[in-house]
Formats: structure tokens, sequence, C-alpha cells
């Protein structure tokens, strides 16, 4: 059951095999129609879920043990514990569904895709959340893509689960019965592909971008040594952009200001006075602040507009912040810069050349319910969002490709493009539809040239996220459990 959650992880960078989950999820499901205890469907959802997680995020294991310095072992027994405890949601759901089948196949297709959407919701939102390889990032270029920008990720994955789990009890069926099955299951995946998807958003204006990858080794980022030549690639690269905006990563500068004032003085200095009286902007990945008063990931505006900056709200458990307890397992890695203070909630955009531009950090685009908090009010929502990541912690593995669809779903979901701007890639330009328009090749030094094409308008996953958050879709898991949960008797 492991190797069957290891293996539908495939469909998350190789997006056009979104029908693996589906096919896995029903295997799961047809295993857990056939056992005979809640305790051993419990271990069938564990094995399953450990399986999925240790697959879709093994590439832990390289930023904590290549470039944090832990022991290999630990690292393993570490990326391990992690898949298995974020499993016990999954479990738990399991164990549920196998106590509260009926046996009727829509009620039971039903109670499973709502009980797994409450152990995505679970994993996604408790102890600061992570969502990655949820369920729904596998089918951004599949038939439930289309729900995105109605349901979010955590829905189109409640639907995968439901059609799995008809798809799954299939065999229990009466054979004159199956064809409904199948008509039904035909109807979800073909009729949103003929229909096509509907169009919430309008064009605004266009930009030309260049959008920077520095290439930095995780290992070199911090070296004094290498340093120099780092900086003045950017500071070069910056001031040799001709594009209405320029965009340089995450921590694209790595120094705390009074430590690059030390280093390399001036550095900024130049960069202000090359852009104060530019039609030009660029937005640049740096930490701010000092180690007395605290300190943040950040981006900076250069402009010949007002002072902007953003600051990272979300942050990682252990990379960037240090969860109550767990000193003493930061204190065996080497992560400079571990302890960052928080941004606002629902910070302003940058606005440029009559276009909203909204910055995000990294990690930050896993969480749509965070972003749709910017589109309270229409008016001042972003007609454009801008990535800026360091993946170079995790080598070149899937991660660079999982983190980019994450990127594409959250264009679906908001219907807004998408610049991503990272030290080793994925480097792209995506449209409003999820299309990538351009992309860099991985661990190479380059800047990208393109254009895009901000968008105004409010999805309606945009609307009921931005004023309710997930509420909604938990108080709908919620109904459908208890009606078809305890109170359906199964039938025998």
């Amino acid at each position: 059951m492991a190797a069957l959650g290891a293996v539908q992880t495939l469909a998350f960078v190789h997006t056009a095999g979104w029908w693996l989950p589906l096919l896995c999820i029903a295997l799961l499901v047809w295993r857990l129609d056939g056992t005979g205890s809640a305790g051993r469907a419990a271990l069938l959802g564990g094995c399953f879920g450990t399986g999925w997680l240790c697959a879709g995020v093994w590439w832990l294991f390289i930023s904590l043990h290549r470039y944090g310095g832990l022991p290999a072992p630990l690292a393993v027994v570490a990326v391990l514990l992690l898949a298995a405890g974020l499993s016990l949601y999954l479990a738990l759901a399991c164990a549920l569904y196998r106590r509260w089948r009926s046996g009727r196949p829509w009620p039971d297709a039903a109670l499973f895709g709502a009980l797994w959407l409450l152990a995505e919701l679970a994993r996604g939102l408790i102890f600061t959340g992570f969502p990655w390889v949820a369920s729904g990032y596998s089918q951004v270029d599949g038939a439930l893509a289309l729900l995105a920008p109605w349901v979010g990720v955590y829905g189109m994955g409640a639907v995968l689960a439901a059609l799995a789990a008809l798809l799954g009890g299939v065999p229990e069926i009466m054979p004159g019965r199956r064809w409904r099955v199948g008509v039904c299951l035909l109807l979800a995946l073909g009729l949103p592909l003929a229909c096509g998807p509907m169009v919430f958003t309008r064009a605004t204006g266009t930009l030309t971008v260049a959008l920077l990858q520095s290439n930095v080794a995780q290992d070199e980022k911090f070296a004094a040594e290498r340093m120099p030549d780092a900086l003045a690639w950017v500071a070069r690269e910056l001031s040799a952009a001709r594009a209405d905006l320029v965009v340089a990563p995450e921590t694209a500068v790595p120094l705390l200001p009074s430590q690059l004032a030390e280093f390399a003085p001036g550095f900024w200095d130049s960069l202000r006075a090359r852009f104060s009286g530019s039609p030009q902007a660029a937005l640049v990945g740096v930490p701010l602040g000092d180690f007395e008063r605290g300190y943040s990931n950040s981006v900076v505006a250069l402009s010949a507009g007002a002072d902007y900056r953003y600051d990272k709200l979300h942050l990682v458990p252990f990379g960037e912040f240090i969860p109550t307890g767990f000193r003493w397992f930061t204190e065996m890695m080497n992560i400079p810069l571990g302890d960052f203070s928080r941004g606002l909630a629902n910070p302003p955009s940058f606005i440029w050349r009559g276009e909203r531009v909204a910055p995000n950090i990294c990690y930050e685009d896993l969480f749509g319910e965070e972003l749709a908090r910017r589109f309270v009010d229409a008016d001042k929502a972003p007609t454009l969002f801008v990535n800026f990541s360091n993946m170079g912690w995790f080598g070149d593995t899937s991660a660079i490709s999982q983190h980019l669809n994450i990127s594409r779903l959250r264009t679906l979901e908001f219907q807004r493009p998408m610049l991503r701007a990272t030290n080793t890639g994925a480097t792209a330009i995506i449209d409003h539809s999820g299309f990538v328009l351009a992309l860099l090749p991985t661990y190479q030094r380059a800047v990208l040239e393109g254009r895009v094409q901000g968008r105004s308008g409010v999805t309606p996953f945009a609307w009921w996220s931005a004023r309710l958050g997930l509420w909604p879709l938990l108080v709908l898991a919620l109904l459908v459990v208890a009606v078809g949960g305890p109170w359906f008797k199964p039938k025998r």
C-alpha cells in the first residue's frame, strides 16, 4: 500500500499522468472496502499516506543532510517521521470510512470524499500546515482543473477522492448497475473538458519583465569567497535590464543591511540611483533588520515611486522559524538566518505601470487561502503575482517541478498570472490559465525575458475564500460526514 501511495506522486511532476492518483486512490478504497476492521483500514491509510509523502518530499533529506549538516541517518528518520506523522490524518479518515460506510456506492463515495477533504485540510492547516503534494495539485492538467476557480485545490482533491471511491467500489456493485458508475465517471471527467473553462477575469495591461536566475549553490550562498561574484552578477543584471519590471529571487542579496554595508559598501546606493529616475522598477529578495531587533525574509522595490517592502508571513518550520521545544533539533544543523519575524497578513501590492504586483516568497504560494485575503476589495486586488524562491536547498530534484505546478494551480484559482524568479529554477512566466509561457533551464545562471498580461476581476474561489477562508469546505465536509457517517447503518 505504501508503494501505491508513492507511485501516484509521479503525477505531481508529470501532470499528463493526472489519471494515476485516481487509479491509486481507487485501489486504496477497494482495499478498504474489503478489510475487516477500522484498525486495519487505519493501517492501510497510514501506509498509503506515508508512501505518498516520502516519495513526494524525499528531497527534504538533501536540505537536512547536505546543506543543514544533519547526520544522514537522522535526516532519513526525520523525513520518515514527518511523513508518518502527517499520514495520521489519512489513517483516521480511512478508519472512519471503514466504520461508517453503508455499502451504497453514491453515499460511500461522498463520505470518502468528505473524509479525504478533512484529512487534507488538517494536514494543510494544523501546526502551520504542510500541504505539499496535496492531491489536487496532481490535477493541474486534468479535467478537474476546471474546478480550481470555484473550489480551489482542496475542493479538487475532494472531488478526485469521491470519483476514485466510486471507481474503487465498482466490484461490489451489481453487474447490471456498473454501467451507471462508468457513465458518471465519464461525465465528471469529460463534460468539463467539453464545456471549457469559465473566465471570471479580464485583461488590464501588459508589462515586459526580466527574471533573474542567479544559480548560486546553496553551500556557497553564504561563503565569503563566493559572495562578491554573486552580488556583482545581480547588480550588473539589474542595472542592464531594460524591462518594465525586473525581479531577482529570494535572498538574491543574502546579507542583512549592516553586513552588506560592511561587505559591499555602496551596493544599494548605486542601484537606487539607477532606478530612481528610470521608467523601470526592480523587486529584489533580501533579508531586512538585524540580529538584535529581529529580521525578516523580504522583498524591496527599487523605483522612482514610493518605497515598497514586502515581508514574508508564512514561515517554514525549522528553516525560517524554530517551533517551540525544537531548538535542540535546529542547533544540530547549519542554517543561517533561521529565525525570521513574520510580515503582515494582508500586505499591499506594489503598484507599477497600472498593475498591482503582489509578491509571495517561496513556500507562501502553497497557501491559496492566504493569498486570497488580498481579494477582499476587488479594486485593490492584485493583477499579477510574483513568487520569489530559492529551491537550491533541495538540489536538482522533483521539488522544482512540483513547485512550478503549485504556482500553476494558484493561477487557475485566481485567474492571475504568476512570475517565478528563483535561484536555481524553475524560473518561469505563467499566464492566468496556468500555461507556462516561458521557462529557463534549471541550474543555469540566466535572465528570462518576456511579457506578462495582468488581470482584474474575482473568481468564485477568490471571493469566498477571501472572506471565509477554508471554512466553507470544512463545514461542507462535516455536514456530509454527519449525514453519511454515523447515521447510516451498514447494509448487510
